[in-house]
């Protein structure tokens, strides 16, 4: 190759390069590292499957490999058997900080496992949700409420006296919580069809055969990825 072309080559190379270089650093620059809440009970703690496979965590996992985000840091406040009471009590333990960037609300199942009375629940989850919004930074495009599944579809819910009482209760709380939420214009994701699937495929079903499994939570972020991150485009 003569100098003539070689040179021209050699120039176009590292300017090429140089800019790689430079946009590779602006799309670093303008990634942002996210806080995320997760609110809860069992169904967010992820009772009966390990801890990695929670719907929070793979939420996490999931919005981290679209790298958009340089991290991701998930706060938990859920635990097996809480009612709203319980969850309400925990939040006013935490100190938590008025400032993320997503929050979930999933809350309900031990209303009604624990036969409270349903009125307690229509009190009770707009105060959950208000505060879901106040620590959002008070921007209630960043919350979502996410439905009950549906128990009964268990192995556990089938050795009850009346699956069906289960499922229709369940449908009256998930009703309130929709209504609720999209009346003040917070987004709210069904997922309880998914865990109605439960019997048929007990794939989705975790080995306290009470739970939903790692496949089902999946399932669950499949459908709340594409809405977080809207979300976050919207603002």
């Amino acid at each position: 190759m003569s100098k003539n072309i070689f040179l021209p080559i050699l120039l176009f190379v590292i300017l090429f390069m140089g800019c790689s270089s430079e946009d590779s650093k602006l799309i670093a620059d303008t990634k942002k590292s996210i806080q995320y809440l997760a609110l809860g009970d069992s169904y967010t703690i992820g009772e009966g499957v390990c801890w990695n496979c929670n719907f929070p965590t793979q939420l996490k996992d999931s919005l981290l490999q679209t790298e958009l985000f340089s991290s991701v840091n998930v706060k938990i406040v859920a635990q097996t058997g809480w009612t709203t009471t319980n969850l309400k009590n925990a939040i006013a333990n935490e100190n938590l900080m008025a400032n993320y960037d997503l929050v979930t609300l999933l809350i309900g199942v031990n209303n009604q496992y624990q036969n409270k009375p349903f009125s307690l629940y229509e009190i009770e989850f707009p105060e959950l949700l208000q505060t879901a919004i106040t620590l959002a930074n008070g921007n209630k495009n960043r919350v979502i409420v996410v439905s009950i599944p549906d128990y009964a579809y268990t192995p556990f819910g089938q050795s009850s006296s009346n699956p069906s009482t289960i499922s229709n209760q369940l449908d009256n709380y998930n009703a309130f919580a929709k209504n609720h939420a999209e009346l003040i214009g917070i987004t709210f994701i069904n997922i309880t069809d998914i865990t109605r699937e439960g019997l048929n495929n007990p794939n989705l079903v975790a080995s306290d055969n009470l739970h939903p499994s790692q496949l089902a939570y999946s399932k669950f972020v499949e459908r709340m990825l594409p809405i977080a991150l809207e979300k976050f485009n919207v603002d």
